[in-house]
């Protein structure tokens, strides 16, 4: 039982220091990859013309983008 509970510490722990890291840092999680953009692709489908659903997801991510950087404190 003892070695359950450290080891479920030191999990803790490092969950912990990485939220923490996390938070302090305002990056979003990213793969080590890259994905499609570390090949040059800059979406996922290669359609020459969104269609209108992925138009307004695009106009909705950007406005939200807007805001956050408007109201961003630091």
């Amino acid at each position: 039982m003892l070695y359950f509970l450290i080891t479920f510490g030191v999990f803790a722990l490092v969950v912990a220091a990485m939220a923490i890291g996390y938070i302090i840092q305002r990056k979003t999680i990213s793969g080590s990859c890259g994905g499609l953009g570390g090949i040059g692709v800059e979406k996922a489908c290669d359609c020459p013309d969104p269609c209108d659903n992925r138009k307004k997801k695009m106009a909705k991510e950007e406005a939200r983008r807007k805001m956050l950087e408007e109201n961003r404190i630091i």
